[in-house]
């Protein structure tokens, strides 16, 4: 008897010990500089220098170069909880093909200067990253972009489609005007006062519930971190009050009007367990299930977008990049070659 439960203790032990490792080796709330300052990125950093809205401002990016280059060139811009240092798996597959990356962080966001006043629009941010690639003397590219930064690579395409190879976007936010289907209208000060309460567990159990359908792996923390470290330092406010802004551009303009106006080639990839629909816990109780329905979403746009061609994936959400970057690479590549 005394054998068996010893055995039993062993082989409990034996289960148990991996959760215990994994436990213990999550990382502790991170705290970061207001521009990410202490976070590093996977590639090294440059700054494109410029005078915006009457401000000195910089955007920092990352100017990944193959080693056997193919010709083609691939913007990957970001997210609203993510930055240009999130697309690292994305851009080291894209490289290993032979695509030149650009992966800036927009003003406003991650490394980038985050002004005291600034006028927010998916226009102005086109703008400036047209700007960084003309700097680059970049002129022909891909543009990919994912939930906010599938709506920017939107207005980027509707803006200078001749400057356009192929559009890409990944589950971009948009594509509904929430405010038309009954969501009321946040004010700056209201966002405002919601992110000065960011932290990394409400972040991550947003994404938890949102993004990821409930599933949450090791590899998701590092973004959470990341996203929410600057939160916790001293630059806390300006950080807030940044984010407080782009989340009324966010909502103000969707991108929903204007798809029949897309003259690029455009593919769609959509991970359909997402469920992201901003300022939705805004929203009245009996509303929030109509919004942020995927399953949807991606169909409707992909039947309104003249030169579309709709991926989805079945079993993944907002970010299918990060989930199972195997499939979503591979569908990818299919996609723009």
């Amino acid at each position: 008897m005394k054998s068996f439960l010893w055995a039993l203790i062993s082989l409990l032990a034996s289960i148990t010990l991996p959760f215990v490792v994994f436990a213990q080796s999550l990382p502790t709330d991170a705290v970061y500089g207001s521009e990410l300052e202490g976070f590093s990125y996977p590639y090294p950093l440059q700054h494109f220098n410029f005078k915006s809205q009457g401000a000195d401002v910089q955007m920092a990016y990352m100017d990944i170069r193959p080693e056997s280059a193919n010709g083609t060139t691939i913007v990957l811009l970001h997210g609203k909880n993510f930055c240009a240092a999130t697309w690292e798996g994305t851009a080291k597959f894209l490289v290993n093909h032979g695509y030149r990356v650009i992966a800036p962080d927009q003003i406003g966001f991650c490394k980038s200067t985050k002004p005291e006043k600034y006028q927010y629009t998916f226009q102005q941010l086109a703008f400036n990253t047209k700007s960084l690639l003309d700097h680059l003397d970049i002129h022909h590219p891909i543009i990919m972009g994912h939930s906010t930064g599938g709506m920017l690579a939107i207005r980027y395409a509707l803006m200078y489609p001749a400057q356009v190879k192929e559009l890409v976007v990944v589950n971009p936010v948009g594509l509904e005007d929430w405010k038309s289907k009954g969501v009321p209208y946040p004010t700056v000060d209201q966002w405002y006062q919601r992110e000065l309460g960011t932290s990394a567990d409400r972040v991550r159990n947003y994404e938890k519930s949102t993004y990821y359908a409930g599933q949450w792996r090791d590899e998701f923390e590092k973004p959470v971190q990341m996203y929410a470290g600057m939160y916790q330092g001293s630059g806390r406010d300006i950080v807030a009050w940044n984010s407080a802004l782009i989340y009324d551009m966010i909502f103000t303009q969707p991108v929903f009007y204007e798809l029949e106006q897309l003259k690029v080639p455009t593919l769609l990839l959509i991970g359909l367990k997402d469920t992201t629909a901003i300022a939705k816990d805004f929203a009245p109780p009996e509303i929030r299930p109509q919004l942020g329905i995927y399953q949807k979403l991606g169909k409707d746009a992909a039947k309104r977008i003249p030169q579309a061609t709709l991926i989805e994936f079945d079993d993944l959400g907002h970010a299918p990049q990060f989930q199972d970057p195997s499939i979503f690479n591979a569908a990818l590549l299919r996609g723009i070659q």
